[in-house]
């Protein structure tokens, strides 16, 4: 008697309707699985999804919430867009975020705010770049140790993030320590010359927003149409035949660790000059993992991760609202947010592959 098998078999050709399809597809599933957590968390389904709709993108005073969370994960989920194109897997941009926010507030923050005794218009683009500088060296070593040992740059990012943040509490409770803070340890503040003005009038939307948005189009352009983007893809798609016809690998691999780490450094500069003023050890509610959420639901496109994080955000912004409303745990908008990227994943996955019993 035959024995029936199934396998997974690639497409000749992916069809624009599989890829445009893939999305919604992935949505309404999420959606149908979320809401068996919602009953069982003994809320009406209906009256849970409306209110994250609402928290999240009902208002001006919601979408200015939203816009404000997205801003960090654009800037987080390029960077795990950037490496992952490389399949360099950066699991440390939460790591490299809070190098780069405390590298912005030991430019722009200490000696009594006034930093190195510059003018503003000098010490701002300095801080950005102390912080971009920050990020980028701090994921050069796990390339370098990738490239040159063998080691695994998932287990080295990830581990960093670990020792970044016992470096990060011992120089709040030391030398970078706000000497007229109480209670929760915090670093000295920026001035209010170096602090990124309001793009929304009595909102916390800054003009921090504007500089993600620009990097993606900015990003998108370079994969599409420079030799360097051509060089990322074909390190990603196969490092072998990438060296074979010419391709710098090793340097490739370099200039895409440095740009990785360099965007979720100035992540942190970002955050801390546009929203919080400073650095604390909860400045980040898990930023540069969700990036790595937000760089594969959008397929690890540039132009992409700035809607997937607007969409991240607002479910998480709409989970508060949901939680007043219904009184259900606010861990479910991090269940939703896991469940649409695994549903994505598997949809992107039968939109490249079909089912075949042999």
């Amino acid at each position: 008697m035959a024995k029936w098998r199934m396998r997974l078999e690639a497409r000749g050709e992916v069809s624009r309707f599989m890829l445009v399809a893939a999305p919604f597809a992935a949505v309404a599933f999420t959606l149908l699985v979320s809401s068996f957590f919602v009953a069982w968390a003994g809320a009406p389904i209906g009256r849970a999804y409306a209110l994250i709709l609402e928290g999240g993108f009902g208002s001006r005073f919601a979408w200015s919430e939203t816009l404000t969370r997205a801003t960090p994960l654009i800037l987080t989920g390029l960077s795990a867009a950037v490496a992952f194109r490389a399949r360099f897997y950066n699991i440390g941009a939460e790591g490299q975020l809070y190098v780069g926010a405390l590298a912005a507030v030991a430019i722009g923050g200490l000696h009594g705010g006034t930093g190195f005794a510059a003018p503003p218009a000098l010490l701002f683009p300095l801080m950005i770049a102390a912080a971009m500088l920050a990020g980028a060296l701090l994921l050069l070593v796990p390339a370098l140790l990738r490239m040159r040992l063998g080691v695994d740059e998932v287990v080295t990012t990830l581990l960093l993030n670990f020792i970044v943040l016992l470096f990060v509490s011992m120089m709040l409770e030391g030398p970078m320590k706000d000497p007229v803070a109480m209670g929760w340890p915090q670093s000295v503040a920026l001035g209010d010359d170096l602090q990124l003005g309001k793009l929304i009038e009595r909102t916390r939307v800054h003009t921090g927003l504007l500089w993600a948005v620009a990097l993606a189009a900015l990003l998108s352009a370079i994969f599409k149409y420079s030799t360097f983007g051509f060089a990322v893809r074909a390190v990603g798609a196969n490092p072998r035949g990438a060296a074979f016809v010419g391709v710098p690998v090793q340097w490739t691999m370099i200039a895409v660790a440095l740009i990785s780490g360099a965007l979720a450094g100035l992540a942190g500069a970002i955050e801390v000059a546009g929203r919080t003023g400073y650095v604390t050890l909860d400045m980040s509610p898990g930023y540069g993992f969700s990036g790595i959420v937000i760089a594969m639901l959008a397929a690890l496109n540039p132009l992409s991760v700035v809607a997937a994080a607007v969409f991240v955000a607002g479910v998480l912004v709409g989970a508060d609202s949901m939680s007043r409303g219904v009184a259900v745990p606010t861990y479910i908008a991090e269940v939703i947010v896991a469940i649409s990227l695994l549903s994505m994943l598997v949809a992107t996955a039968f939109g490249r592959y079909r089912l075949r019993w042999r």
